[in-house]
């Protein structure tokens, strides 16, 4: 009977921390044909301001996962953020639901993902739900994000988002990761930012200019986030971390210079997918695979105060 009694009263504490730390409601919904995710909302806020999260580049879901890398930090935001009164929508890019069905659309252009943020933002728009409506993209989701964003949104975050054109970061990429490749690299990129392909490129670089890629590769590179976010007429705020090994902060500061409005925060430590970096390089890669980390807490706090204010 004791035992019983202890058992009880054990499961009863759990129930009511779990109680006490879910502070918000969790629907799935279905926006378009390609495109499905996860809204929380706040309890007891009866018309909460909605922030809408765009993931990364590649097959990135809702979570900020890709199949072999697991860290949810974009499922760690989201909760984060509507723990704290403000809600959210993450959703899953349209690829991840096509590799799903084995039905991968060899035609996808960057474009398509800007179409699939619009249609997102005009959903929760037309509900008047929600007191103010903001867009925050995360890496390659930042210039999708601009782009969506403009005249319709409240505001607007940018979170490891690149300043200059993605073809510029590829170049200092490859400057830093294989030197040995800078002119072909160079070449190529001219090359796509002129509107052609080119099957002239090394082997090591296929993963980057595979001519299956490039076409998707042109429309990308056809935008320049500087141009795009000096444009933007509403709140907002630019982040990165000091240890992001993709997008460095030099990135954020070219983005602050383009519009002089515009609120720029580095924080500390934090690395491509939010986490806080204490060691060096390998534990920062390791990382991207560690779901059991917490994501910058600052982070949460600098956004739910931004949005807030």
């Amino acid at each position: 009977m004791k035992h019983s009694l202890i058992l009880a009263l054990g499961l009863l504490v759990l129930t009511s921390a779990f109680a006490q730390e879910k502070k918000y409601q969790e629907h799935e919904l279905s926006i378009t044909k390609w495109i499905d995710g996860t809204l929380l909302n706040p309890e007891n806020i009866e018309k909460p301001d909605l922030a809408i999260i765009i993931a990364g580049s590649g097959p990135t879901n809702r979570d900020g996962n890709q199949n072999f890398l697991k860290n949810n930090s974009l499922k760690k935001l989201a909760e984060g953020l509507t723990e704290n009164g403000i809600a959210t929508f993450r959703f899953d890019k349209r690829v991840v639901k096509q590799i799903r069905q084995n039905n991968v659309d060899k035609n996808m252009m960057f474009d398509d993902f800007v179409t699939d943020a619009s249609a997102v933002l005009d959903y929760f728009l037309e509900k008047e739900s929600y007191n103010n409506i903001y867009i925050i993209g995360h890496s390659q989701g930042s210039l999708v994000g601009m782009l969506s964003a403009k005249d319709k949104a409240d505001g607007f975050i940018s979170l490891a988002g690149a300043g200059n054109n993605i073809g510029d970061v590829i170049i200092e990429q490859i400057e830093k990761t294989a030197p040995m490749f800078n002119d072909d690299t160079k070449r190529i990129i001219a090359s796509l930012k002129e509107g052609k392909t080119t099957t002239d490129y090394p082997m090591a670089l296929g993963s980057v200019f595979n001519i299956d890629l490039q076409p998707f590769m042109i429309n990308w590179m056809s935008y320049n986030p500087t141009d795009i976010i000096k444009e933007l007429e509403m709140p907002i705020l630019i982040i990165n971390g000091t240890k992001d090994l993709q997008v460095s902060e030099t990135e954020a500061e070219v983005l602050k210079a383009a519009n002089e409005k515009a609120n720029l925060l580095l924080i500390e430590n934090m690395n491509h997918v939010l986490f806080e970096i204490e060691g060096d390089d390998l534990e920062n890669s390791k990382s991207y695979n560690e779901s059991f980390r917490v994501i910058s807490p600052q982070l949460i706090k600098e956004i739910t105060d931004f949005i807030k204010s």
